[in-house]
């Protein structure tokens, strides 16, 4: 079983839909679309009713459906039945202009405190693990990330280095390249690209993958390219913002995720993180008041 079959077949679907939406043809994007917009009336559809409504064939519907990991309409019916149970997914209305700051406030509060549960989801603990393995093995760890997820690079290695790892990052595409040509199978490598998509940096995930990397994936989108090299998966919250600012929902995502690993790092060899956390912290105490 792959690593996109471990996805489909345990996580909720209706956020797996918007995390692999990129990849589904135009057809089966209608039948998406429709799930999306009224998924208590699918558990409530047969697959013709859900083919006519959505304007297309039933064998997309079929197809759309195991794409999504599930035998047939049926057995993806009852996933999404035992979803709406108690909903994941919440409503959240756009900034508005006449909204005042109280409003905006809680609005999104909503929406960045549903990304993290939609990552909590999404998550799946036999990946963690993996990639902890991997990270604790490693003899480096480099972390690369182009645009806002470079940031989240610069914040993964500056983590790790403070548990006593050998952790580098890079988000200028040259330099990137470069390391990804150096890693070998001592190495560890982690992607980070909320679109999976990033030209640059699927090249030289690539790369490292052919010299012998291990390759951590932390993406939104679990059939992005960069997913193609990876050993491990990793997926943040799928769905794009409604509201302003929405990059930094995307943010949250990926560092709650950089939180929860290495914390289960750090866990799995406590004495050595601790002992490497408090000789980094008196490292600094003379620059501070």
């Amino acid at each position: 079983m792959g690593t996109y079959d471990v996805y489909m077949e345990t996580s909720n679907p209706l956020l797996m839909i918007s995390s692999i939406y990129n990849s589904l043809s135009k057809a089966e994007q209608k039948v998406a679309d429709m799930v999306l917009a009224d998924a208590k009336g699918t558990v409530y559809s047969s697959v013709t009713d859900l083919a006519e409504r959505a304007g297309v064939g039933e064998t997309t519907v079929i197809r759309f459906c195991r794409k999504l990991g599930f035998r047939g309409f049926q057995e993806f019916k009852l996933a999404v039945a035992q979803e709406l149970v108690s909903p994941s997914e919440h409503v959240h209305g756009k900034i508005e202009e006449t909204d005042d700051v109280d409003v905006m406030l809680k609005k999104i509060t909503a929406y960045n405190t549903q990304a993290l549960e939609d990552t909590a989801s999404l998550l799946q603990p036999s990946q963690l693990e993996k990639a902890a393995e991997a990270l604790l093995k490693g003899r480096r760890l480099y972390f690369f990330g182009v645009g806002s997820s470079g940031i989240t690079a610069f914040d993964a290695q500056y983590r790790f280095m403070r548990l006593g790892f050998d952790s580098h990052a890079a988000s200028d595409a040259h330099v990137i390249a470069m390391n990804a040509a150096l890693a070998t199978r001592e190495d560890v490598v982690c992607g980070i690209s909320t679109s999976g998509s990033t030209k640059d940096l699927v090249d030289a995930v690539r790369i490292a993958k052919e010299g012998g990397a291990f390759i951590i994936c932390l993406t939104n989108h679990a059939r992005s390219p960069i997913t193609h090299y990876a050993d491990a998966v990793l997926l943040g919250a799928s769905k794009e913002s409604p509201l302003q600012g929405g990059a930094f929902a995307s943010k949250l995502a990926q560092i709650h995720v950089l939180d929860i690993l290495s914390t289960v790092v750090a866990l799995k060899r406590t004495a050595q993180t601790f002992s490497a956390l408090e000789r980094t912290a008196k490292s600094v105490l003379d620059k501070l008041y």
